[in-house]
């Protein structure tokens, strides 16, 4: 039954959207990492069993940053410049076709104007922050161990086909 409280004339969005759970299903496999635990999604799939039925989750999640470098006000400067003249250049280039008889000085209009507007952002940026963050990083989300489950109808056949993967990486590093 359809009201007025769950879906109106405007939206095409069902009445009752996807929310987060938990996955369901019985442990067939766990791992060190994600591509092995896509490898063994991958060897089910090549022996026809229904991945559909499959969830690898990563368990225990953890936040890695990994720091880069140290930034400087000639690092900070520089990039600010060097992305100013690409989105300045576009521009340039855009009002250079819609301009009649200002090609060359549109372009050039455009680059240096790009440079300046990102090289100010970037410096007011940087000289707020006051020193807090000087590095440059990047974050990744990672688990420390990637357990494949499968549905209780196929867990079984999973466990098998698994184990046979894992008996031959055994044979073949021995």
């Amino acid at each position: 039954m359809t009201t007025a409280f769950t879906q109106t004339a405007f939206s095409n969005a069902p009445a009752n959207p996807k929310l987060p759970t938990l996955p369901t299903g019985w442990p067939i496999g766990s791992y060190a990492s994600y591509e092995e635990a896509q490898r063994a999604v991958d060897h089910l799939a090549d022996s026809d069993f229904p991945v559909a039925d499959v969830t690898i989750v990563g368990v225990e999640p953890m936040l890695v940053e990994r720091v880069a470098g140290k930034l400087s006000w000639g690092r900070v400067l520089g990039n600010a410049a060097m992305s100013g003249a690409w989105f300045g250049l576009f521009v340039g280039l855009l009002l250079s076709w819609f301009s009649a008889g200002a090609g060359l000085l549109a372009i050039l209009i455009g680059l240096v104007a790009g440079v300046a507007f990102s090289m100010v952002f970037a410096a007011v940026g940087y000289g707020a922050s006051r020193g807090r963050r000087d590095f440059i990083s990047h974050s990744q989300l990672v688990a420390r161990r990637y357990d494949v489950l499968s549905q209780p109808r196929n867990a079984e056949r999973g466990r098998e086909l698994l184990a046979n993967l894992a008996a031959r990486a055994n044979l073949a590093t021995s």
